[in-house]
This record gives structure tokens, C-alpha cells and sequence, in this order.
């Protein structure tokens, strides 16, 4: 049974980053029997996030040692004895239900630079005429520049998280020990909950204003939520009279925020910002490249070439692509090939080669079984109100249009479609039922698109 697990864990670890590998997979012990593949987490918190995102990569690793096909593997993940208090934040699951849960493989309980995992660095970062900017103002930030306010705007997909991610590595590394709060904006939406619940919102505040660094992620996520702008405005002008240094991340720009506070846009519009658009090809083949080192495994051009240019949405889509070649060719102890390439990328079917906003009306119509009058309509039914968020969400993530050209193919406001976008990633954070069927919908669509796996 060891010898199992061992040649699991193998497998693992060499189709995930060292880093995820190390966070998650590492701690687990493991149970192989008849019935199938017990896990052993040391938090309850931990076993949660197994279940949310590795289930699948684990069944995959798992079905050549086992000699099983992997959705023939059952998989079940249970905490240890040792499982950890759980903080006034996790109690919080009526009000804000897996806030401090997202998709980031974080230690959150005390925003600390020692207790966040930086998940990367600059040197991972491809940098080309879409970014450079926002790259140029982070680094600056870091090397105590003129920099002392970045705000960075971008669709999902296209970097936020690593580029926040990587200043705090980089600063994490300075001679004077720096304290660096990482947040996103729900799970600083949590915290205040939980601090305005216990009647300690001044203690809570005191030590947001102790940080020389707050990373801020996700700031669309505080609209229409006055009394937590009154109280985040309120911290950033603390921190920025002392010289502290503050990054945020947005789905959109200052301008584009509806409901907020105008001293708070006006704190976001006051150093620099910049946006980050989509790779263009030569970026993508850069960010291939890069990604096979990490791997350590040789890319070919021809393959590098065929990717990179069938796939074109955003970075993610590109390491997911290539991560699954790459656990194919260690499976079948093989190199990546052309037609490993095209097998590979035959999952992403081919009914749509790209996506405009007339394809996402028609596809989010035949998932949710709508007709294209019944989305355009004013009524607020409520599938229709789930299809019409979900256009405006895909048309955000995968066109070029504006809020306002992606809301006039539906007869709607710009401001409408930005609550609408924000609704859906709320919603798609915490994973609640009406999130997963959302992501459902927008999985099998890019699918449909290649556009995703």
C-alpha cells in the first residue's frame, strides 16, 4: 500500500507545480484498499480544498498504479484528529459561505507575510506590450520606487493573481522584515463580519493600518457595500499617510465601479494604474515555453507553435493544456508530439473556433434552454437573469467589447452588466449550487469553443 501511494505521489508530483504539490499533496497520508483511496488531511480546511479542486488530478494519478480506469476510483478525504480551532471568520458561513475559501492555497487566519504561500514570482511572469505596464509599476513598488499605489485591471484569466503575487514574494524578501497583508476582498469582507459580530472592528482596523504592505484583491467585490468602503477608505488613508504600499486588483477600472464610495475610487485612482490585456502569440508561446521548463520537459516548436496559436483566451487555458500533454507523455513515458498535441486539444471540441457576442447569446440560450427573446426580454425570471449574467460574463472574459457594447447586445445598461459580472463571480467564489451550475454552463461552453478543458 505504500509502495502505491509512493508511486502516486510520484505521479503528482510531476504533473503539478512544486508548489501546489508541496501545500496540498504533501501532508496527506493515505489508505488504499478494496473500497478505494482514503486520504488522511491534517485540517478540515485542507480536506475541503482537496475535494474542491484535486479530486480528479489525484483519480487521474492514481489509475495506472491501481490498474483502474480514473473515474473507477473512489476517493474520499477526511480531516485528521489535529484538526485546528476553526477562526470567527470560518464560522461565518451564513453571511459570506466560503469567503475565505477561495481557489487560493493560502494560510489566512493571521495576514502575515509568514502566513501567506507565494504562489509566484517575477521570474515566472511573461512580460510583453500588454502587460508591461502593470509588471513595470509592481516592480517598481518593490524596489522602493516612485510607485506607492498600483491599481491593476484586467479580465479573469490574464494575471492579477500572479502579479500581486509575486510583489509579495519579491517584497517578502527585503533585509527588514515587511508586514504584507494579502487579501481578497471577500475574505476582507468576512473578516469585517466577523470583527463587527464580535464588537472588535477598532482591533480589526489597527492591525490593517500595522501593514507596511496590503495587497487587495478584487476590489469590485466592495460595491454597494457602504459601511465596509467607509471602513477599507478609511485604512488606506491610514496606511498611505504613513508610506505604506498598496496594490489593488480589479475586474474593472475605477471608472467602471457603480455603488463606491467617490473619496475610495478617488484612493484607487491615486497612484498608478494600469490594465492587463490578453497575450498576444508570441507572449503565449513564451508562457509555453516557460511553463515545459517548470515541467523540465522539452517543448518542441512545432508543438509550442500549434498550441499557442489554437489557444488564445487567456494564460490559464494554456497552462491547462499544456499540463495535461505533459501528464500524458509522463504516463506513456513518451515526449510531446504534434499529434499528442492535437489529441490533447481534440478535448476542447470544435463547434466554435472563437467566441463573439452573437456565438455567447446563442450557446448560453441552448444551456439554459432559452430562446434568444426570452434573454433579451425585461423580464426577471430568474433563469433568465442567470442566462443574461452568464452572456455578460463569458462576452467580458472572451470579446474585446466594452461594458457598454456587451450590455446594448442585450438592451442593458453598462452598469447592469458590471453587477451582473460581479454577481456571477460572487457567486462562482463560493461555490454555491447556483455558481456551479453557472460554471457548468460556462465550462461546457468554452469546451464547445476550445476555449477551455
Amino acid at each position: 500500500m505504500k509502495t502505491q501511494w509512493t508511486k502516486i505521489t510520484e505521479n503528482l508530483r510531476n504533473s503539478l507545480d512544486s508548489g501546489l504539490y508541496r501545500i496540498w499533496v504533501a501532508p496527506l497520508n493515505a489508505d488504499i484498499s478494496a473500497n478505494g483511496l482514503k486520504l488522511v488531511a491534517p485540517s478540515g480546511f485542507v480536506a475541503n480544498w482537496i475535494k474542491r479542486h484535486l479530486l480528479k488530478t489525484i483519480a487521474q494519478a492514481a489509475a495506472p498504479v491501481l490498474g483502474l480506469a480514473a473515474e473507477e476510483i473512489r476517493i474520499d478525504v477526511i480531516a485528521g484528529e489535529s484538526q485546528a480551532p476553526q477562526s470567527a471568520a470560518s464560522i461565518l458561513a451564513g453571511a459570506f459561505p466560503a469567503a475565505t475559501q477561495r481557489d487560493l492555497p493560502l494560510a489566512t487566519p493571521a495576514p502575515r507575510a509568514s502566513a501567506t504561500v507565494w504562489r509566484y514570482k517575477f521570474e515566472d511572469f511573461v512580460t510583453g506590450a500588454s502587460n508591461s505596464l502593470a509588471v513595470a509599476a509592481a516592480r517598481d513598488m518593490c524596489q522602493q520606487g516612485q510607485v506607492r499605489t498600483l491599481f491593476v485591471t484586467s479580465a479573469p484569466g490574464l494575471g492579477k493573481t500572479h502579479l500581486a503575487h509575486a510583489a509579495g514574494q519579491l517584497l517578502s524578501q527585503e533585509a527588514r522584515p515587511l508586514n504584507i497583508v494579502y487579501l481578497t476582498a471577500e475574505q476582507f469582507a468576512s473578516r469585517y463580519v466577523a470583527a463587527m459580530r464580535a464588537k472588535d472592528l477598532e482591533n480589526f482596523k489597527q492591525h490593517l493600518c500595522k501593514a507596511d504592505v496590503l495587497l487587495l484583491e478584487d476590489v469590485h467585490f466592495l460595491q454597494r457595500k457602504k459601511a465596509m468602503q467607509e471602513f477599507a477608505l478609511a485604512v488606506i488613508k491610514n496606511l498611505q499617510a504613513r508610506g505604506s504600499r498598496v496594490i489593488f486588483t480589479s475586474s474593472f477600472t475605477p471608472r467602471q465601479l457603480q455603488d463606491v464610495d467617490s473619496q475610495l475610487a478617488s484612493q484607487f485612482c491615486s497612484g498608478i494604474m494600469a490594465s492587463m490585456e490578453k497575450p498576444d502569440l508570441e507572449m503565449r508561446r513564451e508562457i509555453l515555453r516557460r511553463k515545459a521548463r517548470t515541467f523540465q520537459i522539452s517543448l518542441p516548436d512545432e508543438v509550442c507553435n500549434l498550441v499557442s496559436e489554437r489557444l488564445s483566451s487567456d494564460v490559464r487555458q494554456l497552462e491547462s493544456c499544456l499540463q495535461s500533454m505533459v501528464f500524458k507523455a509522463r504516463l506513456l513515458n513518451s515526449g510531446l508530439t504534434v499529434d499528442m498535441a492535437l489529441e490533447t486539444m481534440g478535448q476542447y471540441a470544435s463547434a466554435e473556433s472563437t467566441l463573439d457576442i452573437n456565438a455567447i447569446v446563442r450557446l448560453v440560450c441552448e444551456s439554459f434552454g432559452l430562446t434568444e427573446t426570452q434573454l433579451r426580454s425585461r423580464s426577471r425570471k430568474h433563469e433568465y437573469v442567470q442566462g443574461r449574467n452568464t452572456v455578460f460574463y463569458l462576452a467580458r472574459k472572451h470579446t474585446e467589447l466594452s461594458l457598454e457594447g456587451i450590455g446594448s447586445a442585450l438592451n442593458r445598461r453598462h452598469s447592469t452588466v458590471m453587477r451582473s459580472i460581479t454577481q456571477v463571480e460572487q457567486e462562482l467564489s463560493r461555490e454555491s449550487s447556483e455558481g456551479r451550475q453557472i460554471a457548468r454552463a460556462v465550462a461546457l461552453i468554452e469546451r464547445r469553443c476550445g476555449l477551455s478543458q
